[in-house]
């Protein structure tokens, strides 16, 4: 049973005046967050919770939610990442199908679920004791459940995914292996702490001992301001936050070495803007069940490995496999990838567990192929993938050059079905302008084989998207979607 010390307690004794977080114009070290922490798992001591009981976390980005997530490790509780934009049946389901003990959450939030289930807010959770506690887990198991995240589920229902204090730790080494670790190093989080990509970074604070400058939501105004003013030289973004920073903005901010940029490959003309402005990009690819990142690319590899996502880091392997062939470079196969930071496994599903890894490979269900270097090029997600007259179509790809077009906010790309050719492509976009379709095919036969144009293109106010933000195309092809293009 491999073990390591109780994260925030170890920092708070190594480095107890560092500053540890900065939320608006409010400060804490180490220390004061320890405090303020063992103080919160005292109150929490006093409910019914045993150590090993997993409970809901609904909460907003907000010092009380970094200090909640501590509190529950230190008494022993898995935590259930809850995203407040579900619905509440979606969050009933989350709840129940964890065996959630109790939630966590703020007053907006707490009639949703009362009467489900114990529900407490910071309002509500009983008085701390007289004495210290004396349940505190001084030590973490690495083999132990420390989060659980329900995956999007684009298809179907989605599945928890048991994520490990294992899994965290080694995540943030890697990480740390590929992009260096400097003294003034500050990680700027503006996305949801419910998610893998807000979570781990406040992993990699403790584990670091780095400063995190926490913001409720990403405001692009708020973060550049605070970049300058906290001389912030870490951020995770996503396409539409980098896109936004680079529209206001002429040069990189002195102090940032680093944008790690999730959530797919970005376009060719916002790589290339990025690199005049000095903006140092990190492609990246990874997934809840990887614990964020598992394959990076450098920015000095950027233009030259346009659309890649990069190599494994340091620790962590990839392979592309078509059933049971391992593929050679340029084939197009499923992305296995396998590592210290590769999930447990999906909670109480054993048939999923079974079909999701293969001799400790986990299958990924997305769709690439690596160079002759081992770069990878992520294609799609398997269940996307569209089939015409006998050919593989991947909808992102045609995405990324309809979205070249300079009036072309947002594209999705969806197989519908055709007499001749089994499936064709359909186009659905969310423009600023009316754009003639002739100037969409000439686009796209610039740029695509005559098999991948898209059969129709529809002019749409939105895309429908999930609660993650992730482009749903099954949707699009749905009768009442197709109803309302034009």
């Amino acid at each position: 049973m491999m073990k390591q010390p109780n994260w925030l307690l170890h920092r708070a004794y190594v480095t107890p005046e560092r500053v540890a977080l900065i939320y608006q114009d409010k400060k804490w070290t180490f220390r004061d967050l320890a405090d303020e922490v063992n103080e919160l798992s005292n109150r929490l001591a006093q409910t019914s919770l045993k150590k090993g009981e997993a409970v809901g976390l609904l909460m907003n980005n907000h010092p009380q939610m970094v200090m909640l997530v501590h509190a529950c490790f230190s008494l022993g509780f898995k935590i259930v990442l809850l995203n407040n934009k579900l619905t509440k049946a979606e969050r009933r389901f989350q709840l129940e199908d964890a065996k959630a003990a109790a939630l966590f959450t703020e007053p907006v939030y707490a009639s949703d679920h009362k009467g489900e289930l114990p529900v407490y807010t910071m309002e509500t959770l009983p008085e701390a004791g007289q004495e210290n506690v004396k349940k505190i887990e001084n030590d973490f198991d690495l083999n132990q459940t420390a989060t659980i995240m329900y995956t999007s589920g684009t298809t179907g229902r989605p599945k928890g995914v048991e994520q490990t204090f294992g899994n965290h730790f080694h995540s943030a080494v890697s990480s740390a292996l590929n992009m260096g670790l400097r003294e003034d190093d500050r990680w700027l989080i503006s996305l949801p702490l419910f998610h893998i990509s807000g979570l781990s970074a406040l992993f990699k604070s403790v584990i670091y001992g780095m400063t995190v400058v926490l913001h409720e939501k990403f405001d692009v105004d708020e973060v550049i301001g605070s970049i300058e003013q906290h001389r912030v030289t870490m951020i995770s973004v996503v396409q539409t936050m980098l896109s936004r920073l680079l529209s206001r903005l002429e040069e990189c901010p002195s102090s940032l070495r680093c944008l790690l940029l999730g959530g797919g490959p970005a376009p060719l003309t916002m790589l290339q803007e990025s690199k005049e402005k000095g903006f140092p990009v990190f492609q990246s690819y990874g997934m809840t069940e990887t614990c964020s990142q598992i394959v990076t690319l450098a920015p000095e590899f950027s233009v030259e490995k346009l659309g890649s996502a990069g190599k494994p880091l340091f620790g962590c392997e990839l392979k592309i496999q078509d059933g049971t062939r391992i593929c050679r470079p340029f084939e197009h196969g499923e992305i296995m990838v396998k590592g210290a930071n590769v999930m447990k496994g999906y909670l109480y599903r054993e048939e999923s567990n079974a079909a999701a890894f293969d001799q400790g490979w986990l299958k990924t269900g997305d769709i690439g192929y690596v160079d002759e270097e081992g770069f990878l090029f992520v294609l799609d997600r398997r269940s996307d993938l569209i089939i015409s007259g006998g050919e593989n179509i991947y909808p992102a790809e045609i995405e990324a050059v309809l979205l070249t077009h300079s009036h072309v906010k947002e594209a999705g790309v969806t197989g519908i079905d055709d007499d001749r050719w089994g499936e064709v492509p359909a186009a659905f976009l969310v423009t600023d302008h009316k754009i003639p379709e002739n100037e969409l095919y000439a686009l796209c036969e610039s740029h695509l084989a005559k098999y991948k144009w898209p059969a129709s293109f529809h002019f749409v106010d939105e895309l429908p998207r999930n609660a993650s933000n992730k482009l749903q195309r099954h949707r699009l092809k749905s009768k009442g979607f197709l109803d309302d293009s034009n």
